[in-house]
């Protein structure tokens, strides 16, 4: 945006609305937004910075807008609003020859004192950045993009934009300058409405068309990855239900097992029907084979079933989000099979003592044992073999895991669904303790234990059940406490 546009975009606000005050103000790291009051619609500034700095005024309900803010943090609002709500435009400096603006307002303090600030706005590609000057506050200058001077910089010459606005407007030049000429925009109307239907135009090129862009790509790679898995699922319920015929030979040839033992090639029942059995093969065998790879697919079936379940469920949500960002261009939601935030524990947990990773090889119950501290919940193995099973088949890879040095014992994870990258330490001594106690050291003193992500340990093939190598850890001394 060339610096004399800037300037008579600025002083046509400040002498058609310069009465607004400012109504509220948010923060992201790549736009501020000012949205004035006391107008039916409610419209607003965009100081924008990325992807190319300029001065936006736009409806605070376009879907530019929205999606700008929603970038900002939920805490912007506050940190800005004691400086600007309430504040009025009362002057504007600036250079022609350079893209930087300085915007003076003003507001009344609840102490009835007269409160002065400057908010300047460096619009230079490469180098844009937003100011605060003079605000009663610890921080007296906060910036956002690239850091400039307080003072506005001073050009050695006179650049193209401005040549190219002295060549056109000749005698005008000021009266331009000073946005009493709408013609300095194309389009229809005065300055302001002008400024407002460029930059809805540039909020589509600039914000809109790309976002709508990535959104049809995730469609379209979405819709090709769910066709795949649509195809693989249909791939194996095919397979499965190949063997299924299998089943009736199978019952027939066991019912005369008796008489047909050792039979091979071909098997002829009493009704006069033959049956022919896999090469090599005795009759016994062939039903063996035959009820096993019923039995297999009868469980894939089930398998294929719940996973084309998932799968409707999966291309429901996903239609769902594409509608809404079609629609509204809202914020985009987090995947069906990536749920956001923390689960209930006991749902989690009876998912996980019901599953088969949480299951002994025995046979014999759950493979480890479950408390909850301050909210977390602590997992302890039951032996050798349940510790490889809890460390590498339950545990996620930012869980936090535990054992005692040197000395034999349960393996001892805490669960951070939150993905958290440190814990309360309450928590973690608790865990230590429990792992100090449910290891050969529960009668002795105070005992080291070694603390690790359990995408920090790794097993080599051939290692003993229950044994691992950490390649990063951190100790903590505690007692063994139960």
């Amino acid at each position: 945006m060339d610096a004399p546009l800037l300037l008579a975009l600025t002083r046509a606000w400040l002498r058609e609305r310069g009465d607004l005050p400012v109504e509220a103000v948010w923060a992201s790291a790549r736009a501020l937004g000012l949205k004035w009051a006391g107008r039916r619609a409610a419209e607003g500034w965009l100081l924008l910075l990325q992807p190319k700095p300029e001065l936006w005024l736009l409806g605070a309900e376009h879907p530019a807008w929205k999606r700008l803010q929603a970038e900002a943090p939920r805490d912007s609002g506050k940190v800005w609003s004691p400086w600007f709500q309430g504040a009025r435009l009362r002057a504007v400096e600036g250079d022609p020859r350079e893209r930087w603006i300085g915007l003076h307002f003003q507001r009344r303090a609840i102490t009835g004192r007269l409160e002065s600030l400057r908010l300047a706005f460096q619009a230079i590609p490469g180098r844009p950045g937003i100011r605060v000057d003079g605000v009663d506050t610890q921080v007296p200058r906060l910036g956002l993009g690239v850091p400039f001077p307080a003072a506005p910089p001073q050009p050695l010459e006179d650049p193209p934009p401005f040549r190219r606005w002295q060549e056109r407007w000749g005698d005008q030049l000021e009266a331009a300058m000073a946005g009493t000429l709408p013609e300095v925009l194309e389009g229809e109307g005065d300055l302001l409405t002008r400024h407002r239907t460029w930059s809805e135009g540039r909020a589509e090129a600039l914000i809109l068309a790309p976002v709508q862009a990535a959104a049809e790509r995730r469609r379209q790679a979405e819709s090709a990855r769910l066709e795949r898995l649509e195809q693989a699922l249909s791939r194996d319920r095919a397979k499965h239900e190949a063997q299924l015929p299998l089943k009736p030979l199978a019952r027939n040839l066991a019912a005369e097992l008796y008489r047909l033992k050792g039979a091979t090639r071909e098997a002829v029942l009493l009704d006069g029907s033959r049956i022919a059995l896999p090469e090599g093969a005795t009759a016994e065998e062939a039903v063996q084979a035959w009820f096993t790879a019923v039995k297999k697919a009868e469980r894939g079936l089930a398998r294929v079933a719940e996973l084309a379940a998932e799968l409707a469920r999966e291309r429901a949500a996903w239609l769902k989000r594409a509608e809404q960002e079609a629609e509204g261009l809202a914020p985009e939601l987090p995947p069906a099979r990536q749920p956001r935030g923390k689960q209930p524990t006991k749902d989690r947990g009876t998912k996980r003592m019901q599953g088969g990773e949480g299951k002994r090889k025995d046979g014999k119950g759950a493979a480890f044992r479950s408390v909850m501290v301050d909210g977390f919940e602590v997992l302890i193995g039951k032996g050798d073999a349940e510790n490889d099973q809890l460390t590498f088949k339950v545990a996620d890879n930012l869980d936090f895991w535990f054992h005692v040095a040197s000395v034999p014992g349960s393996h001892v994870v805490i669960r951070n669904p939150d993905k958290l990258s440190d814990l309360p330490r309450g928590v973690v001594e608790r865990a230590a303790e429990l792992a100090a106690y449910h290891s050969k050291a529960r009668d002795g003193g105070k005992v080291e234990v070694h603390m690790a992500r359990i995408a920090d340990i790794s097993k080599p093939r051939g290692f003993a059940p229950g044994k691992v190598i950490l390649k990063k850890w951190t100790g903590l001394r505690v007692y063994p406490k139960p």
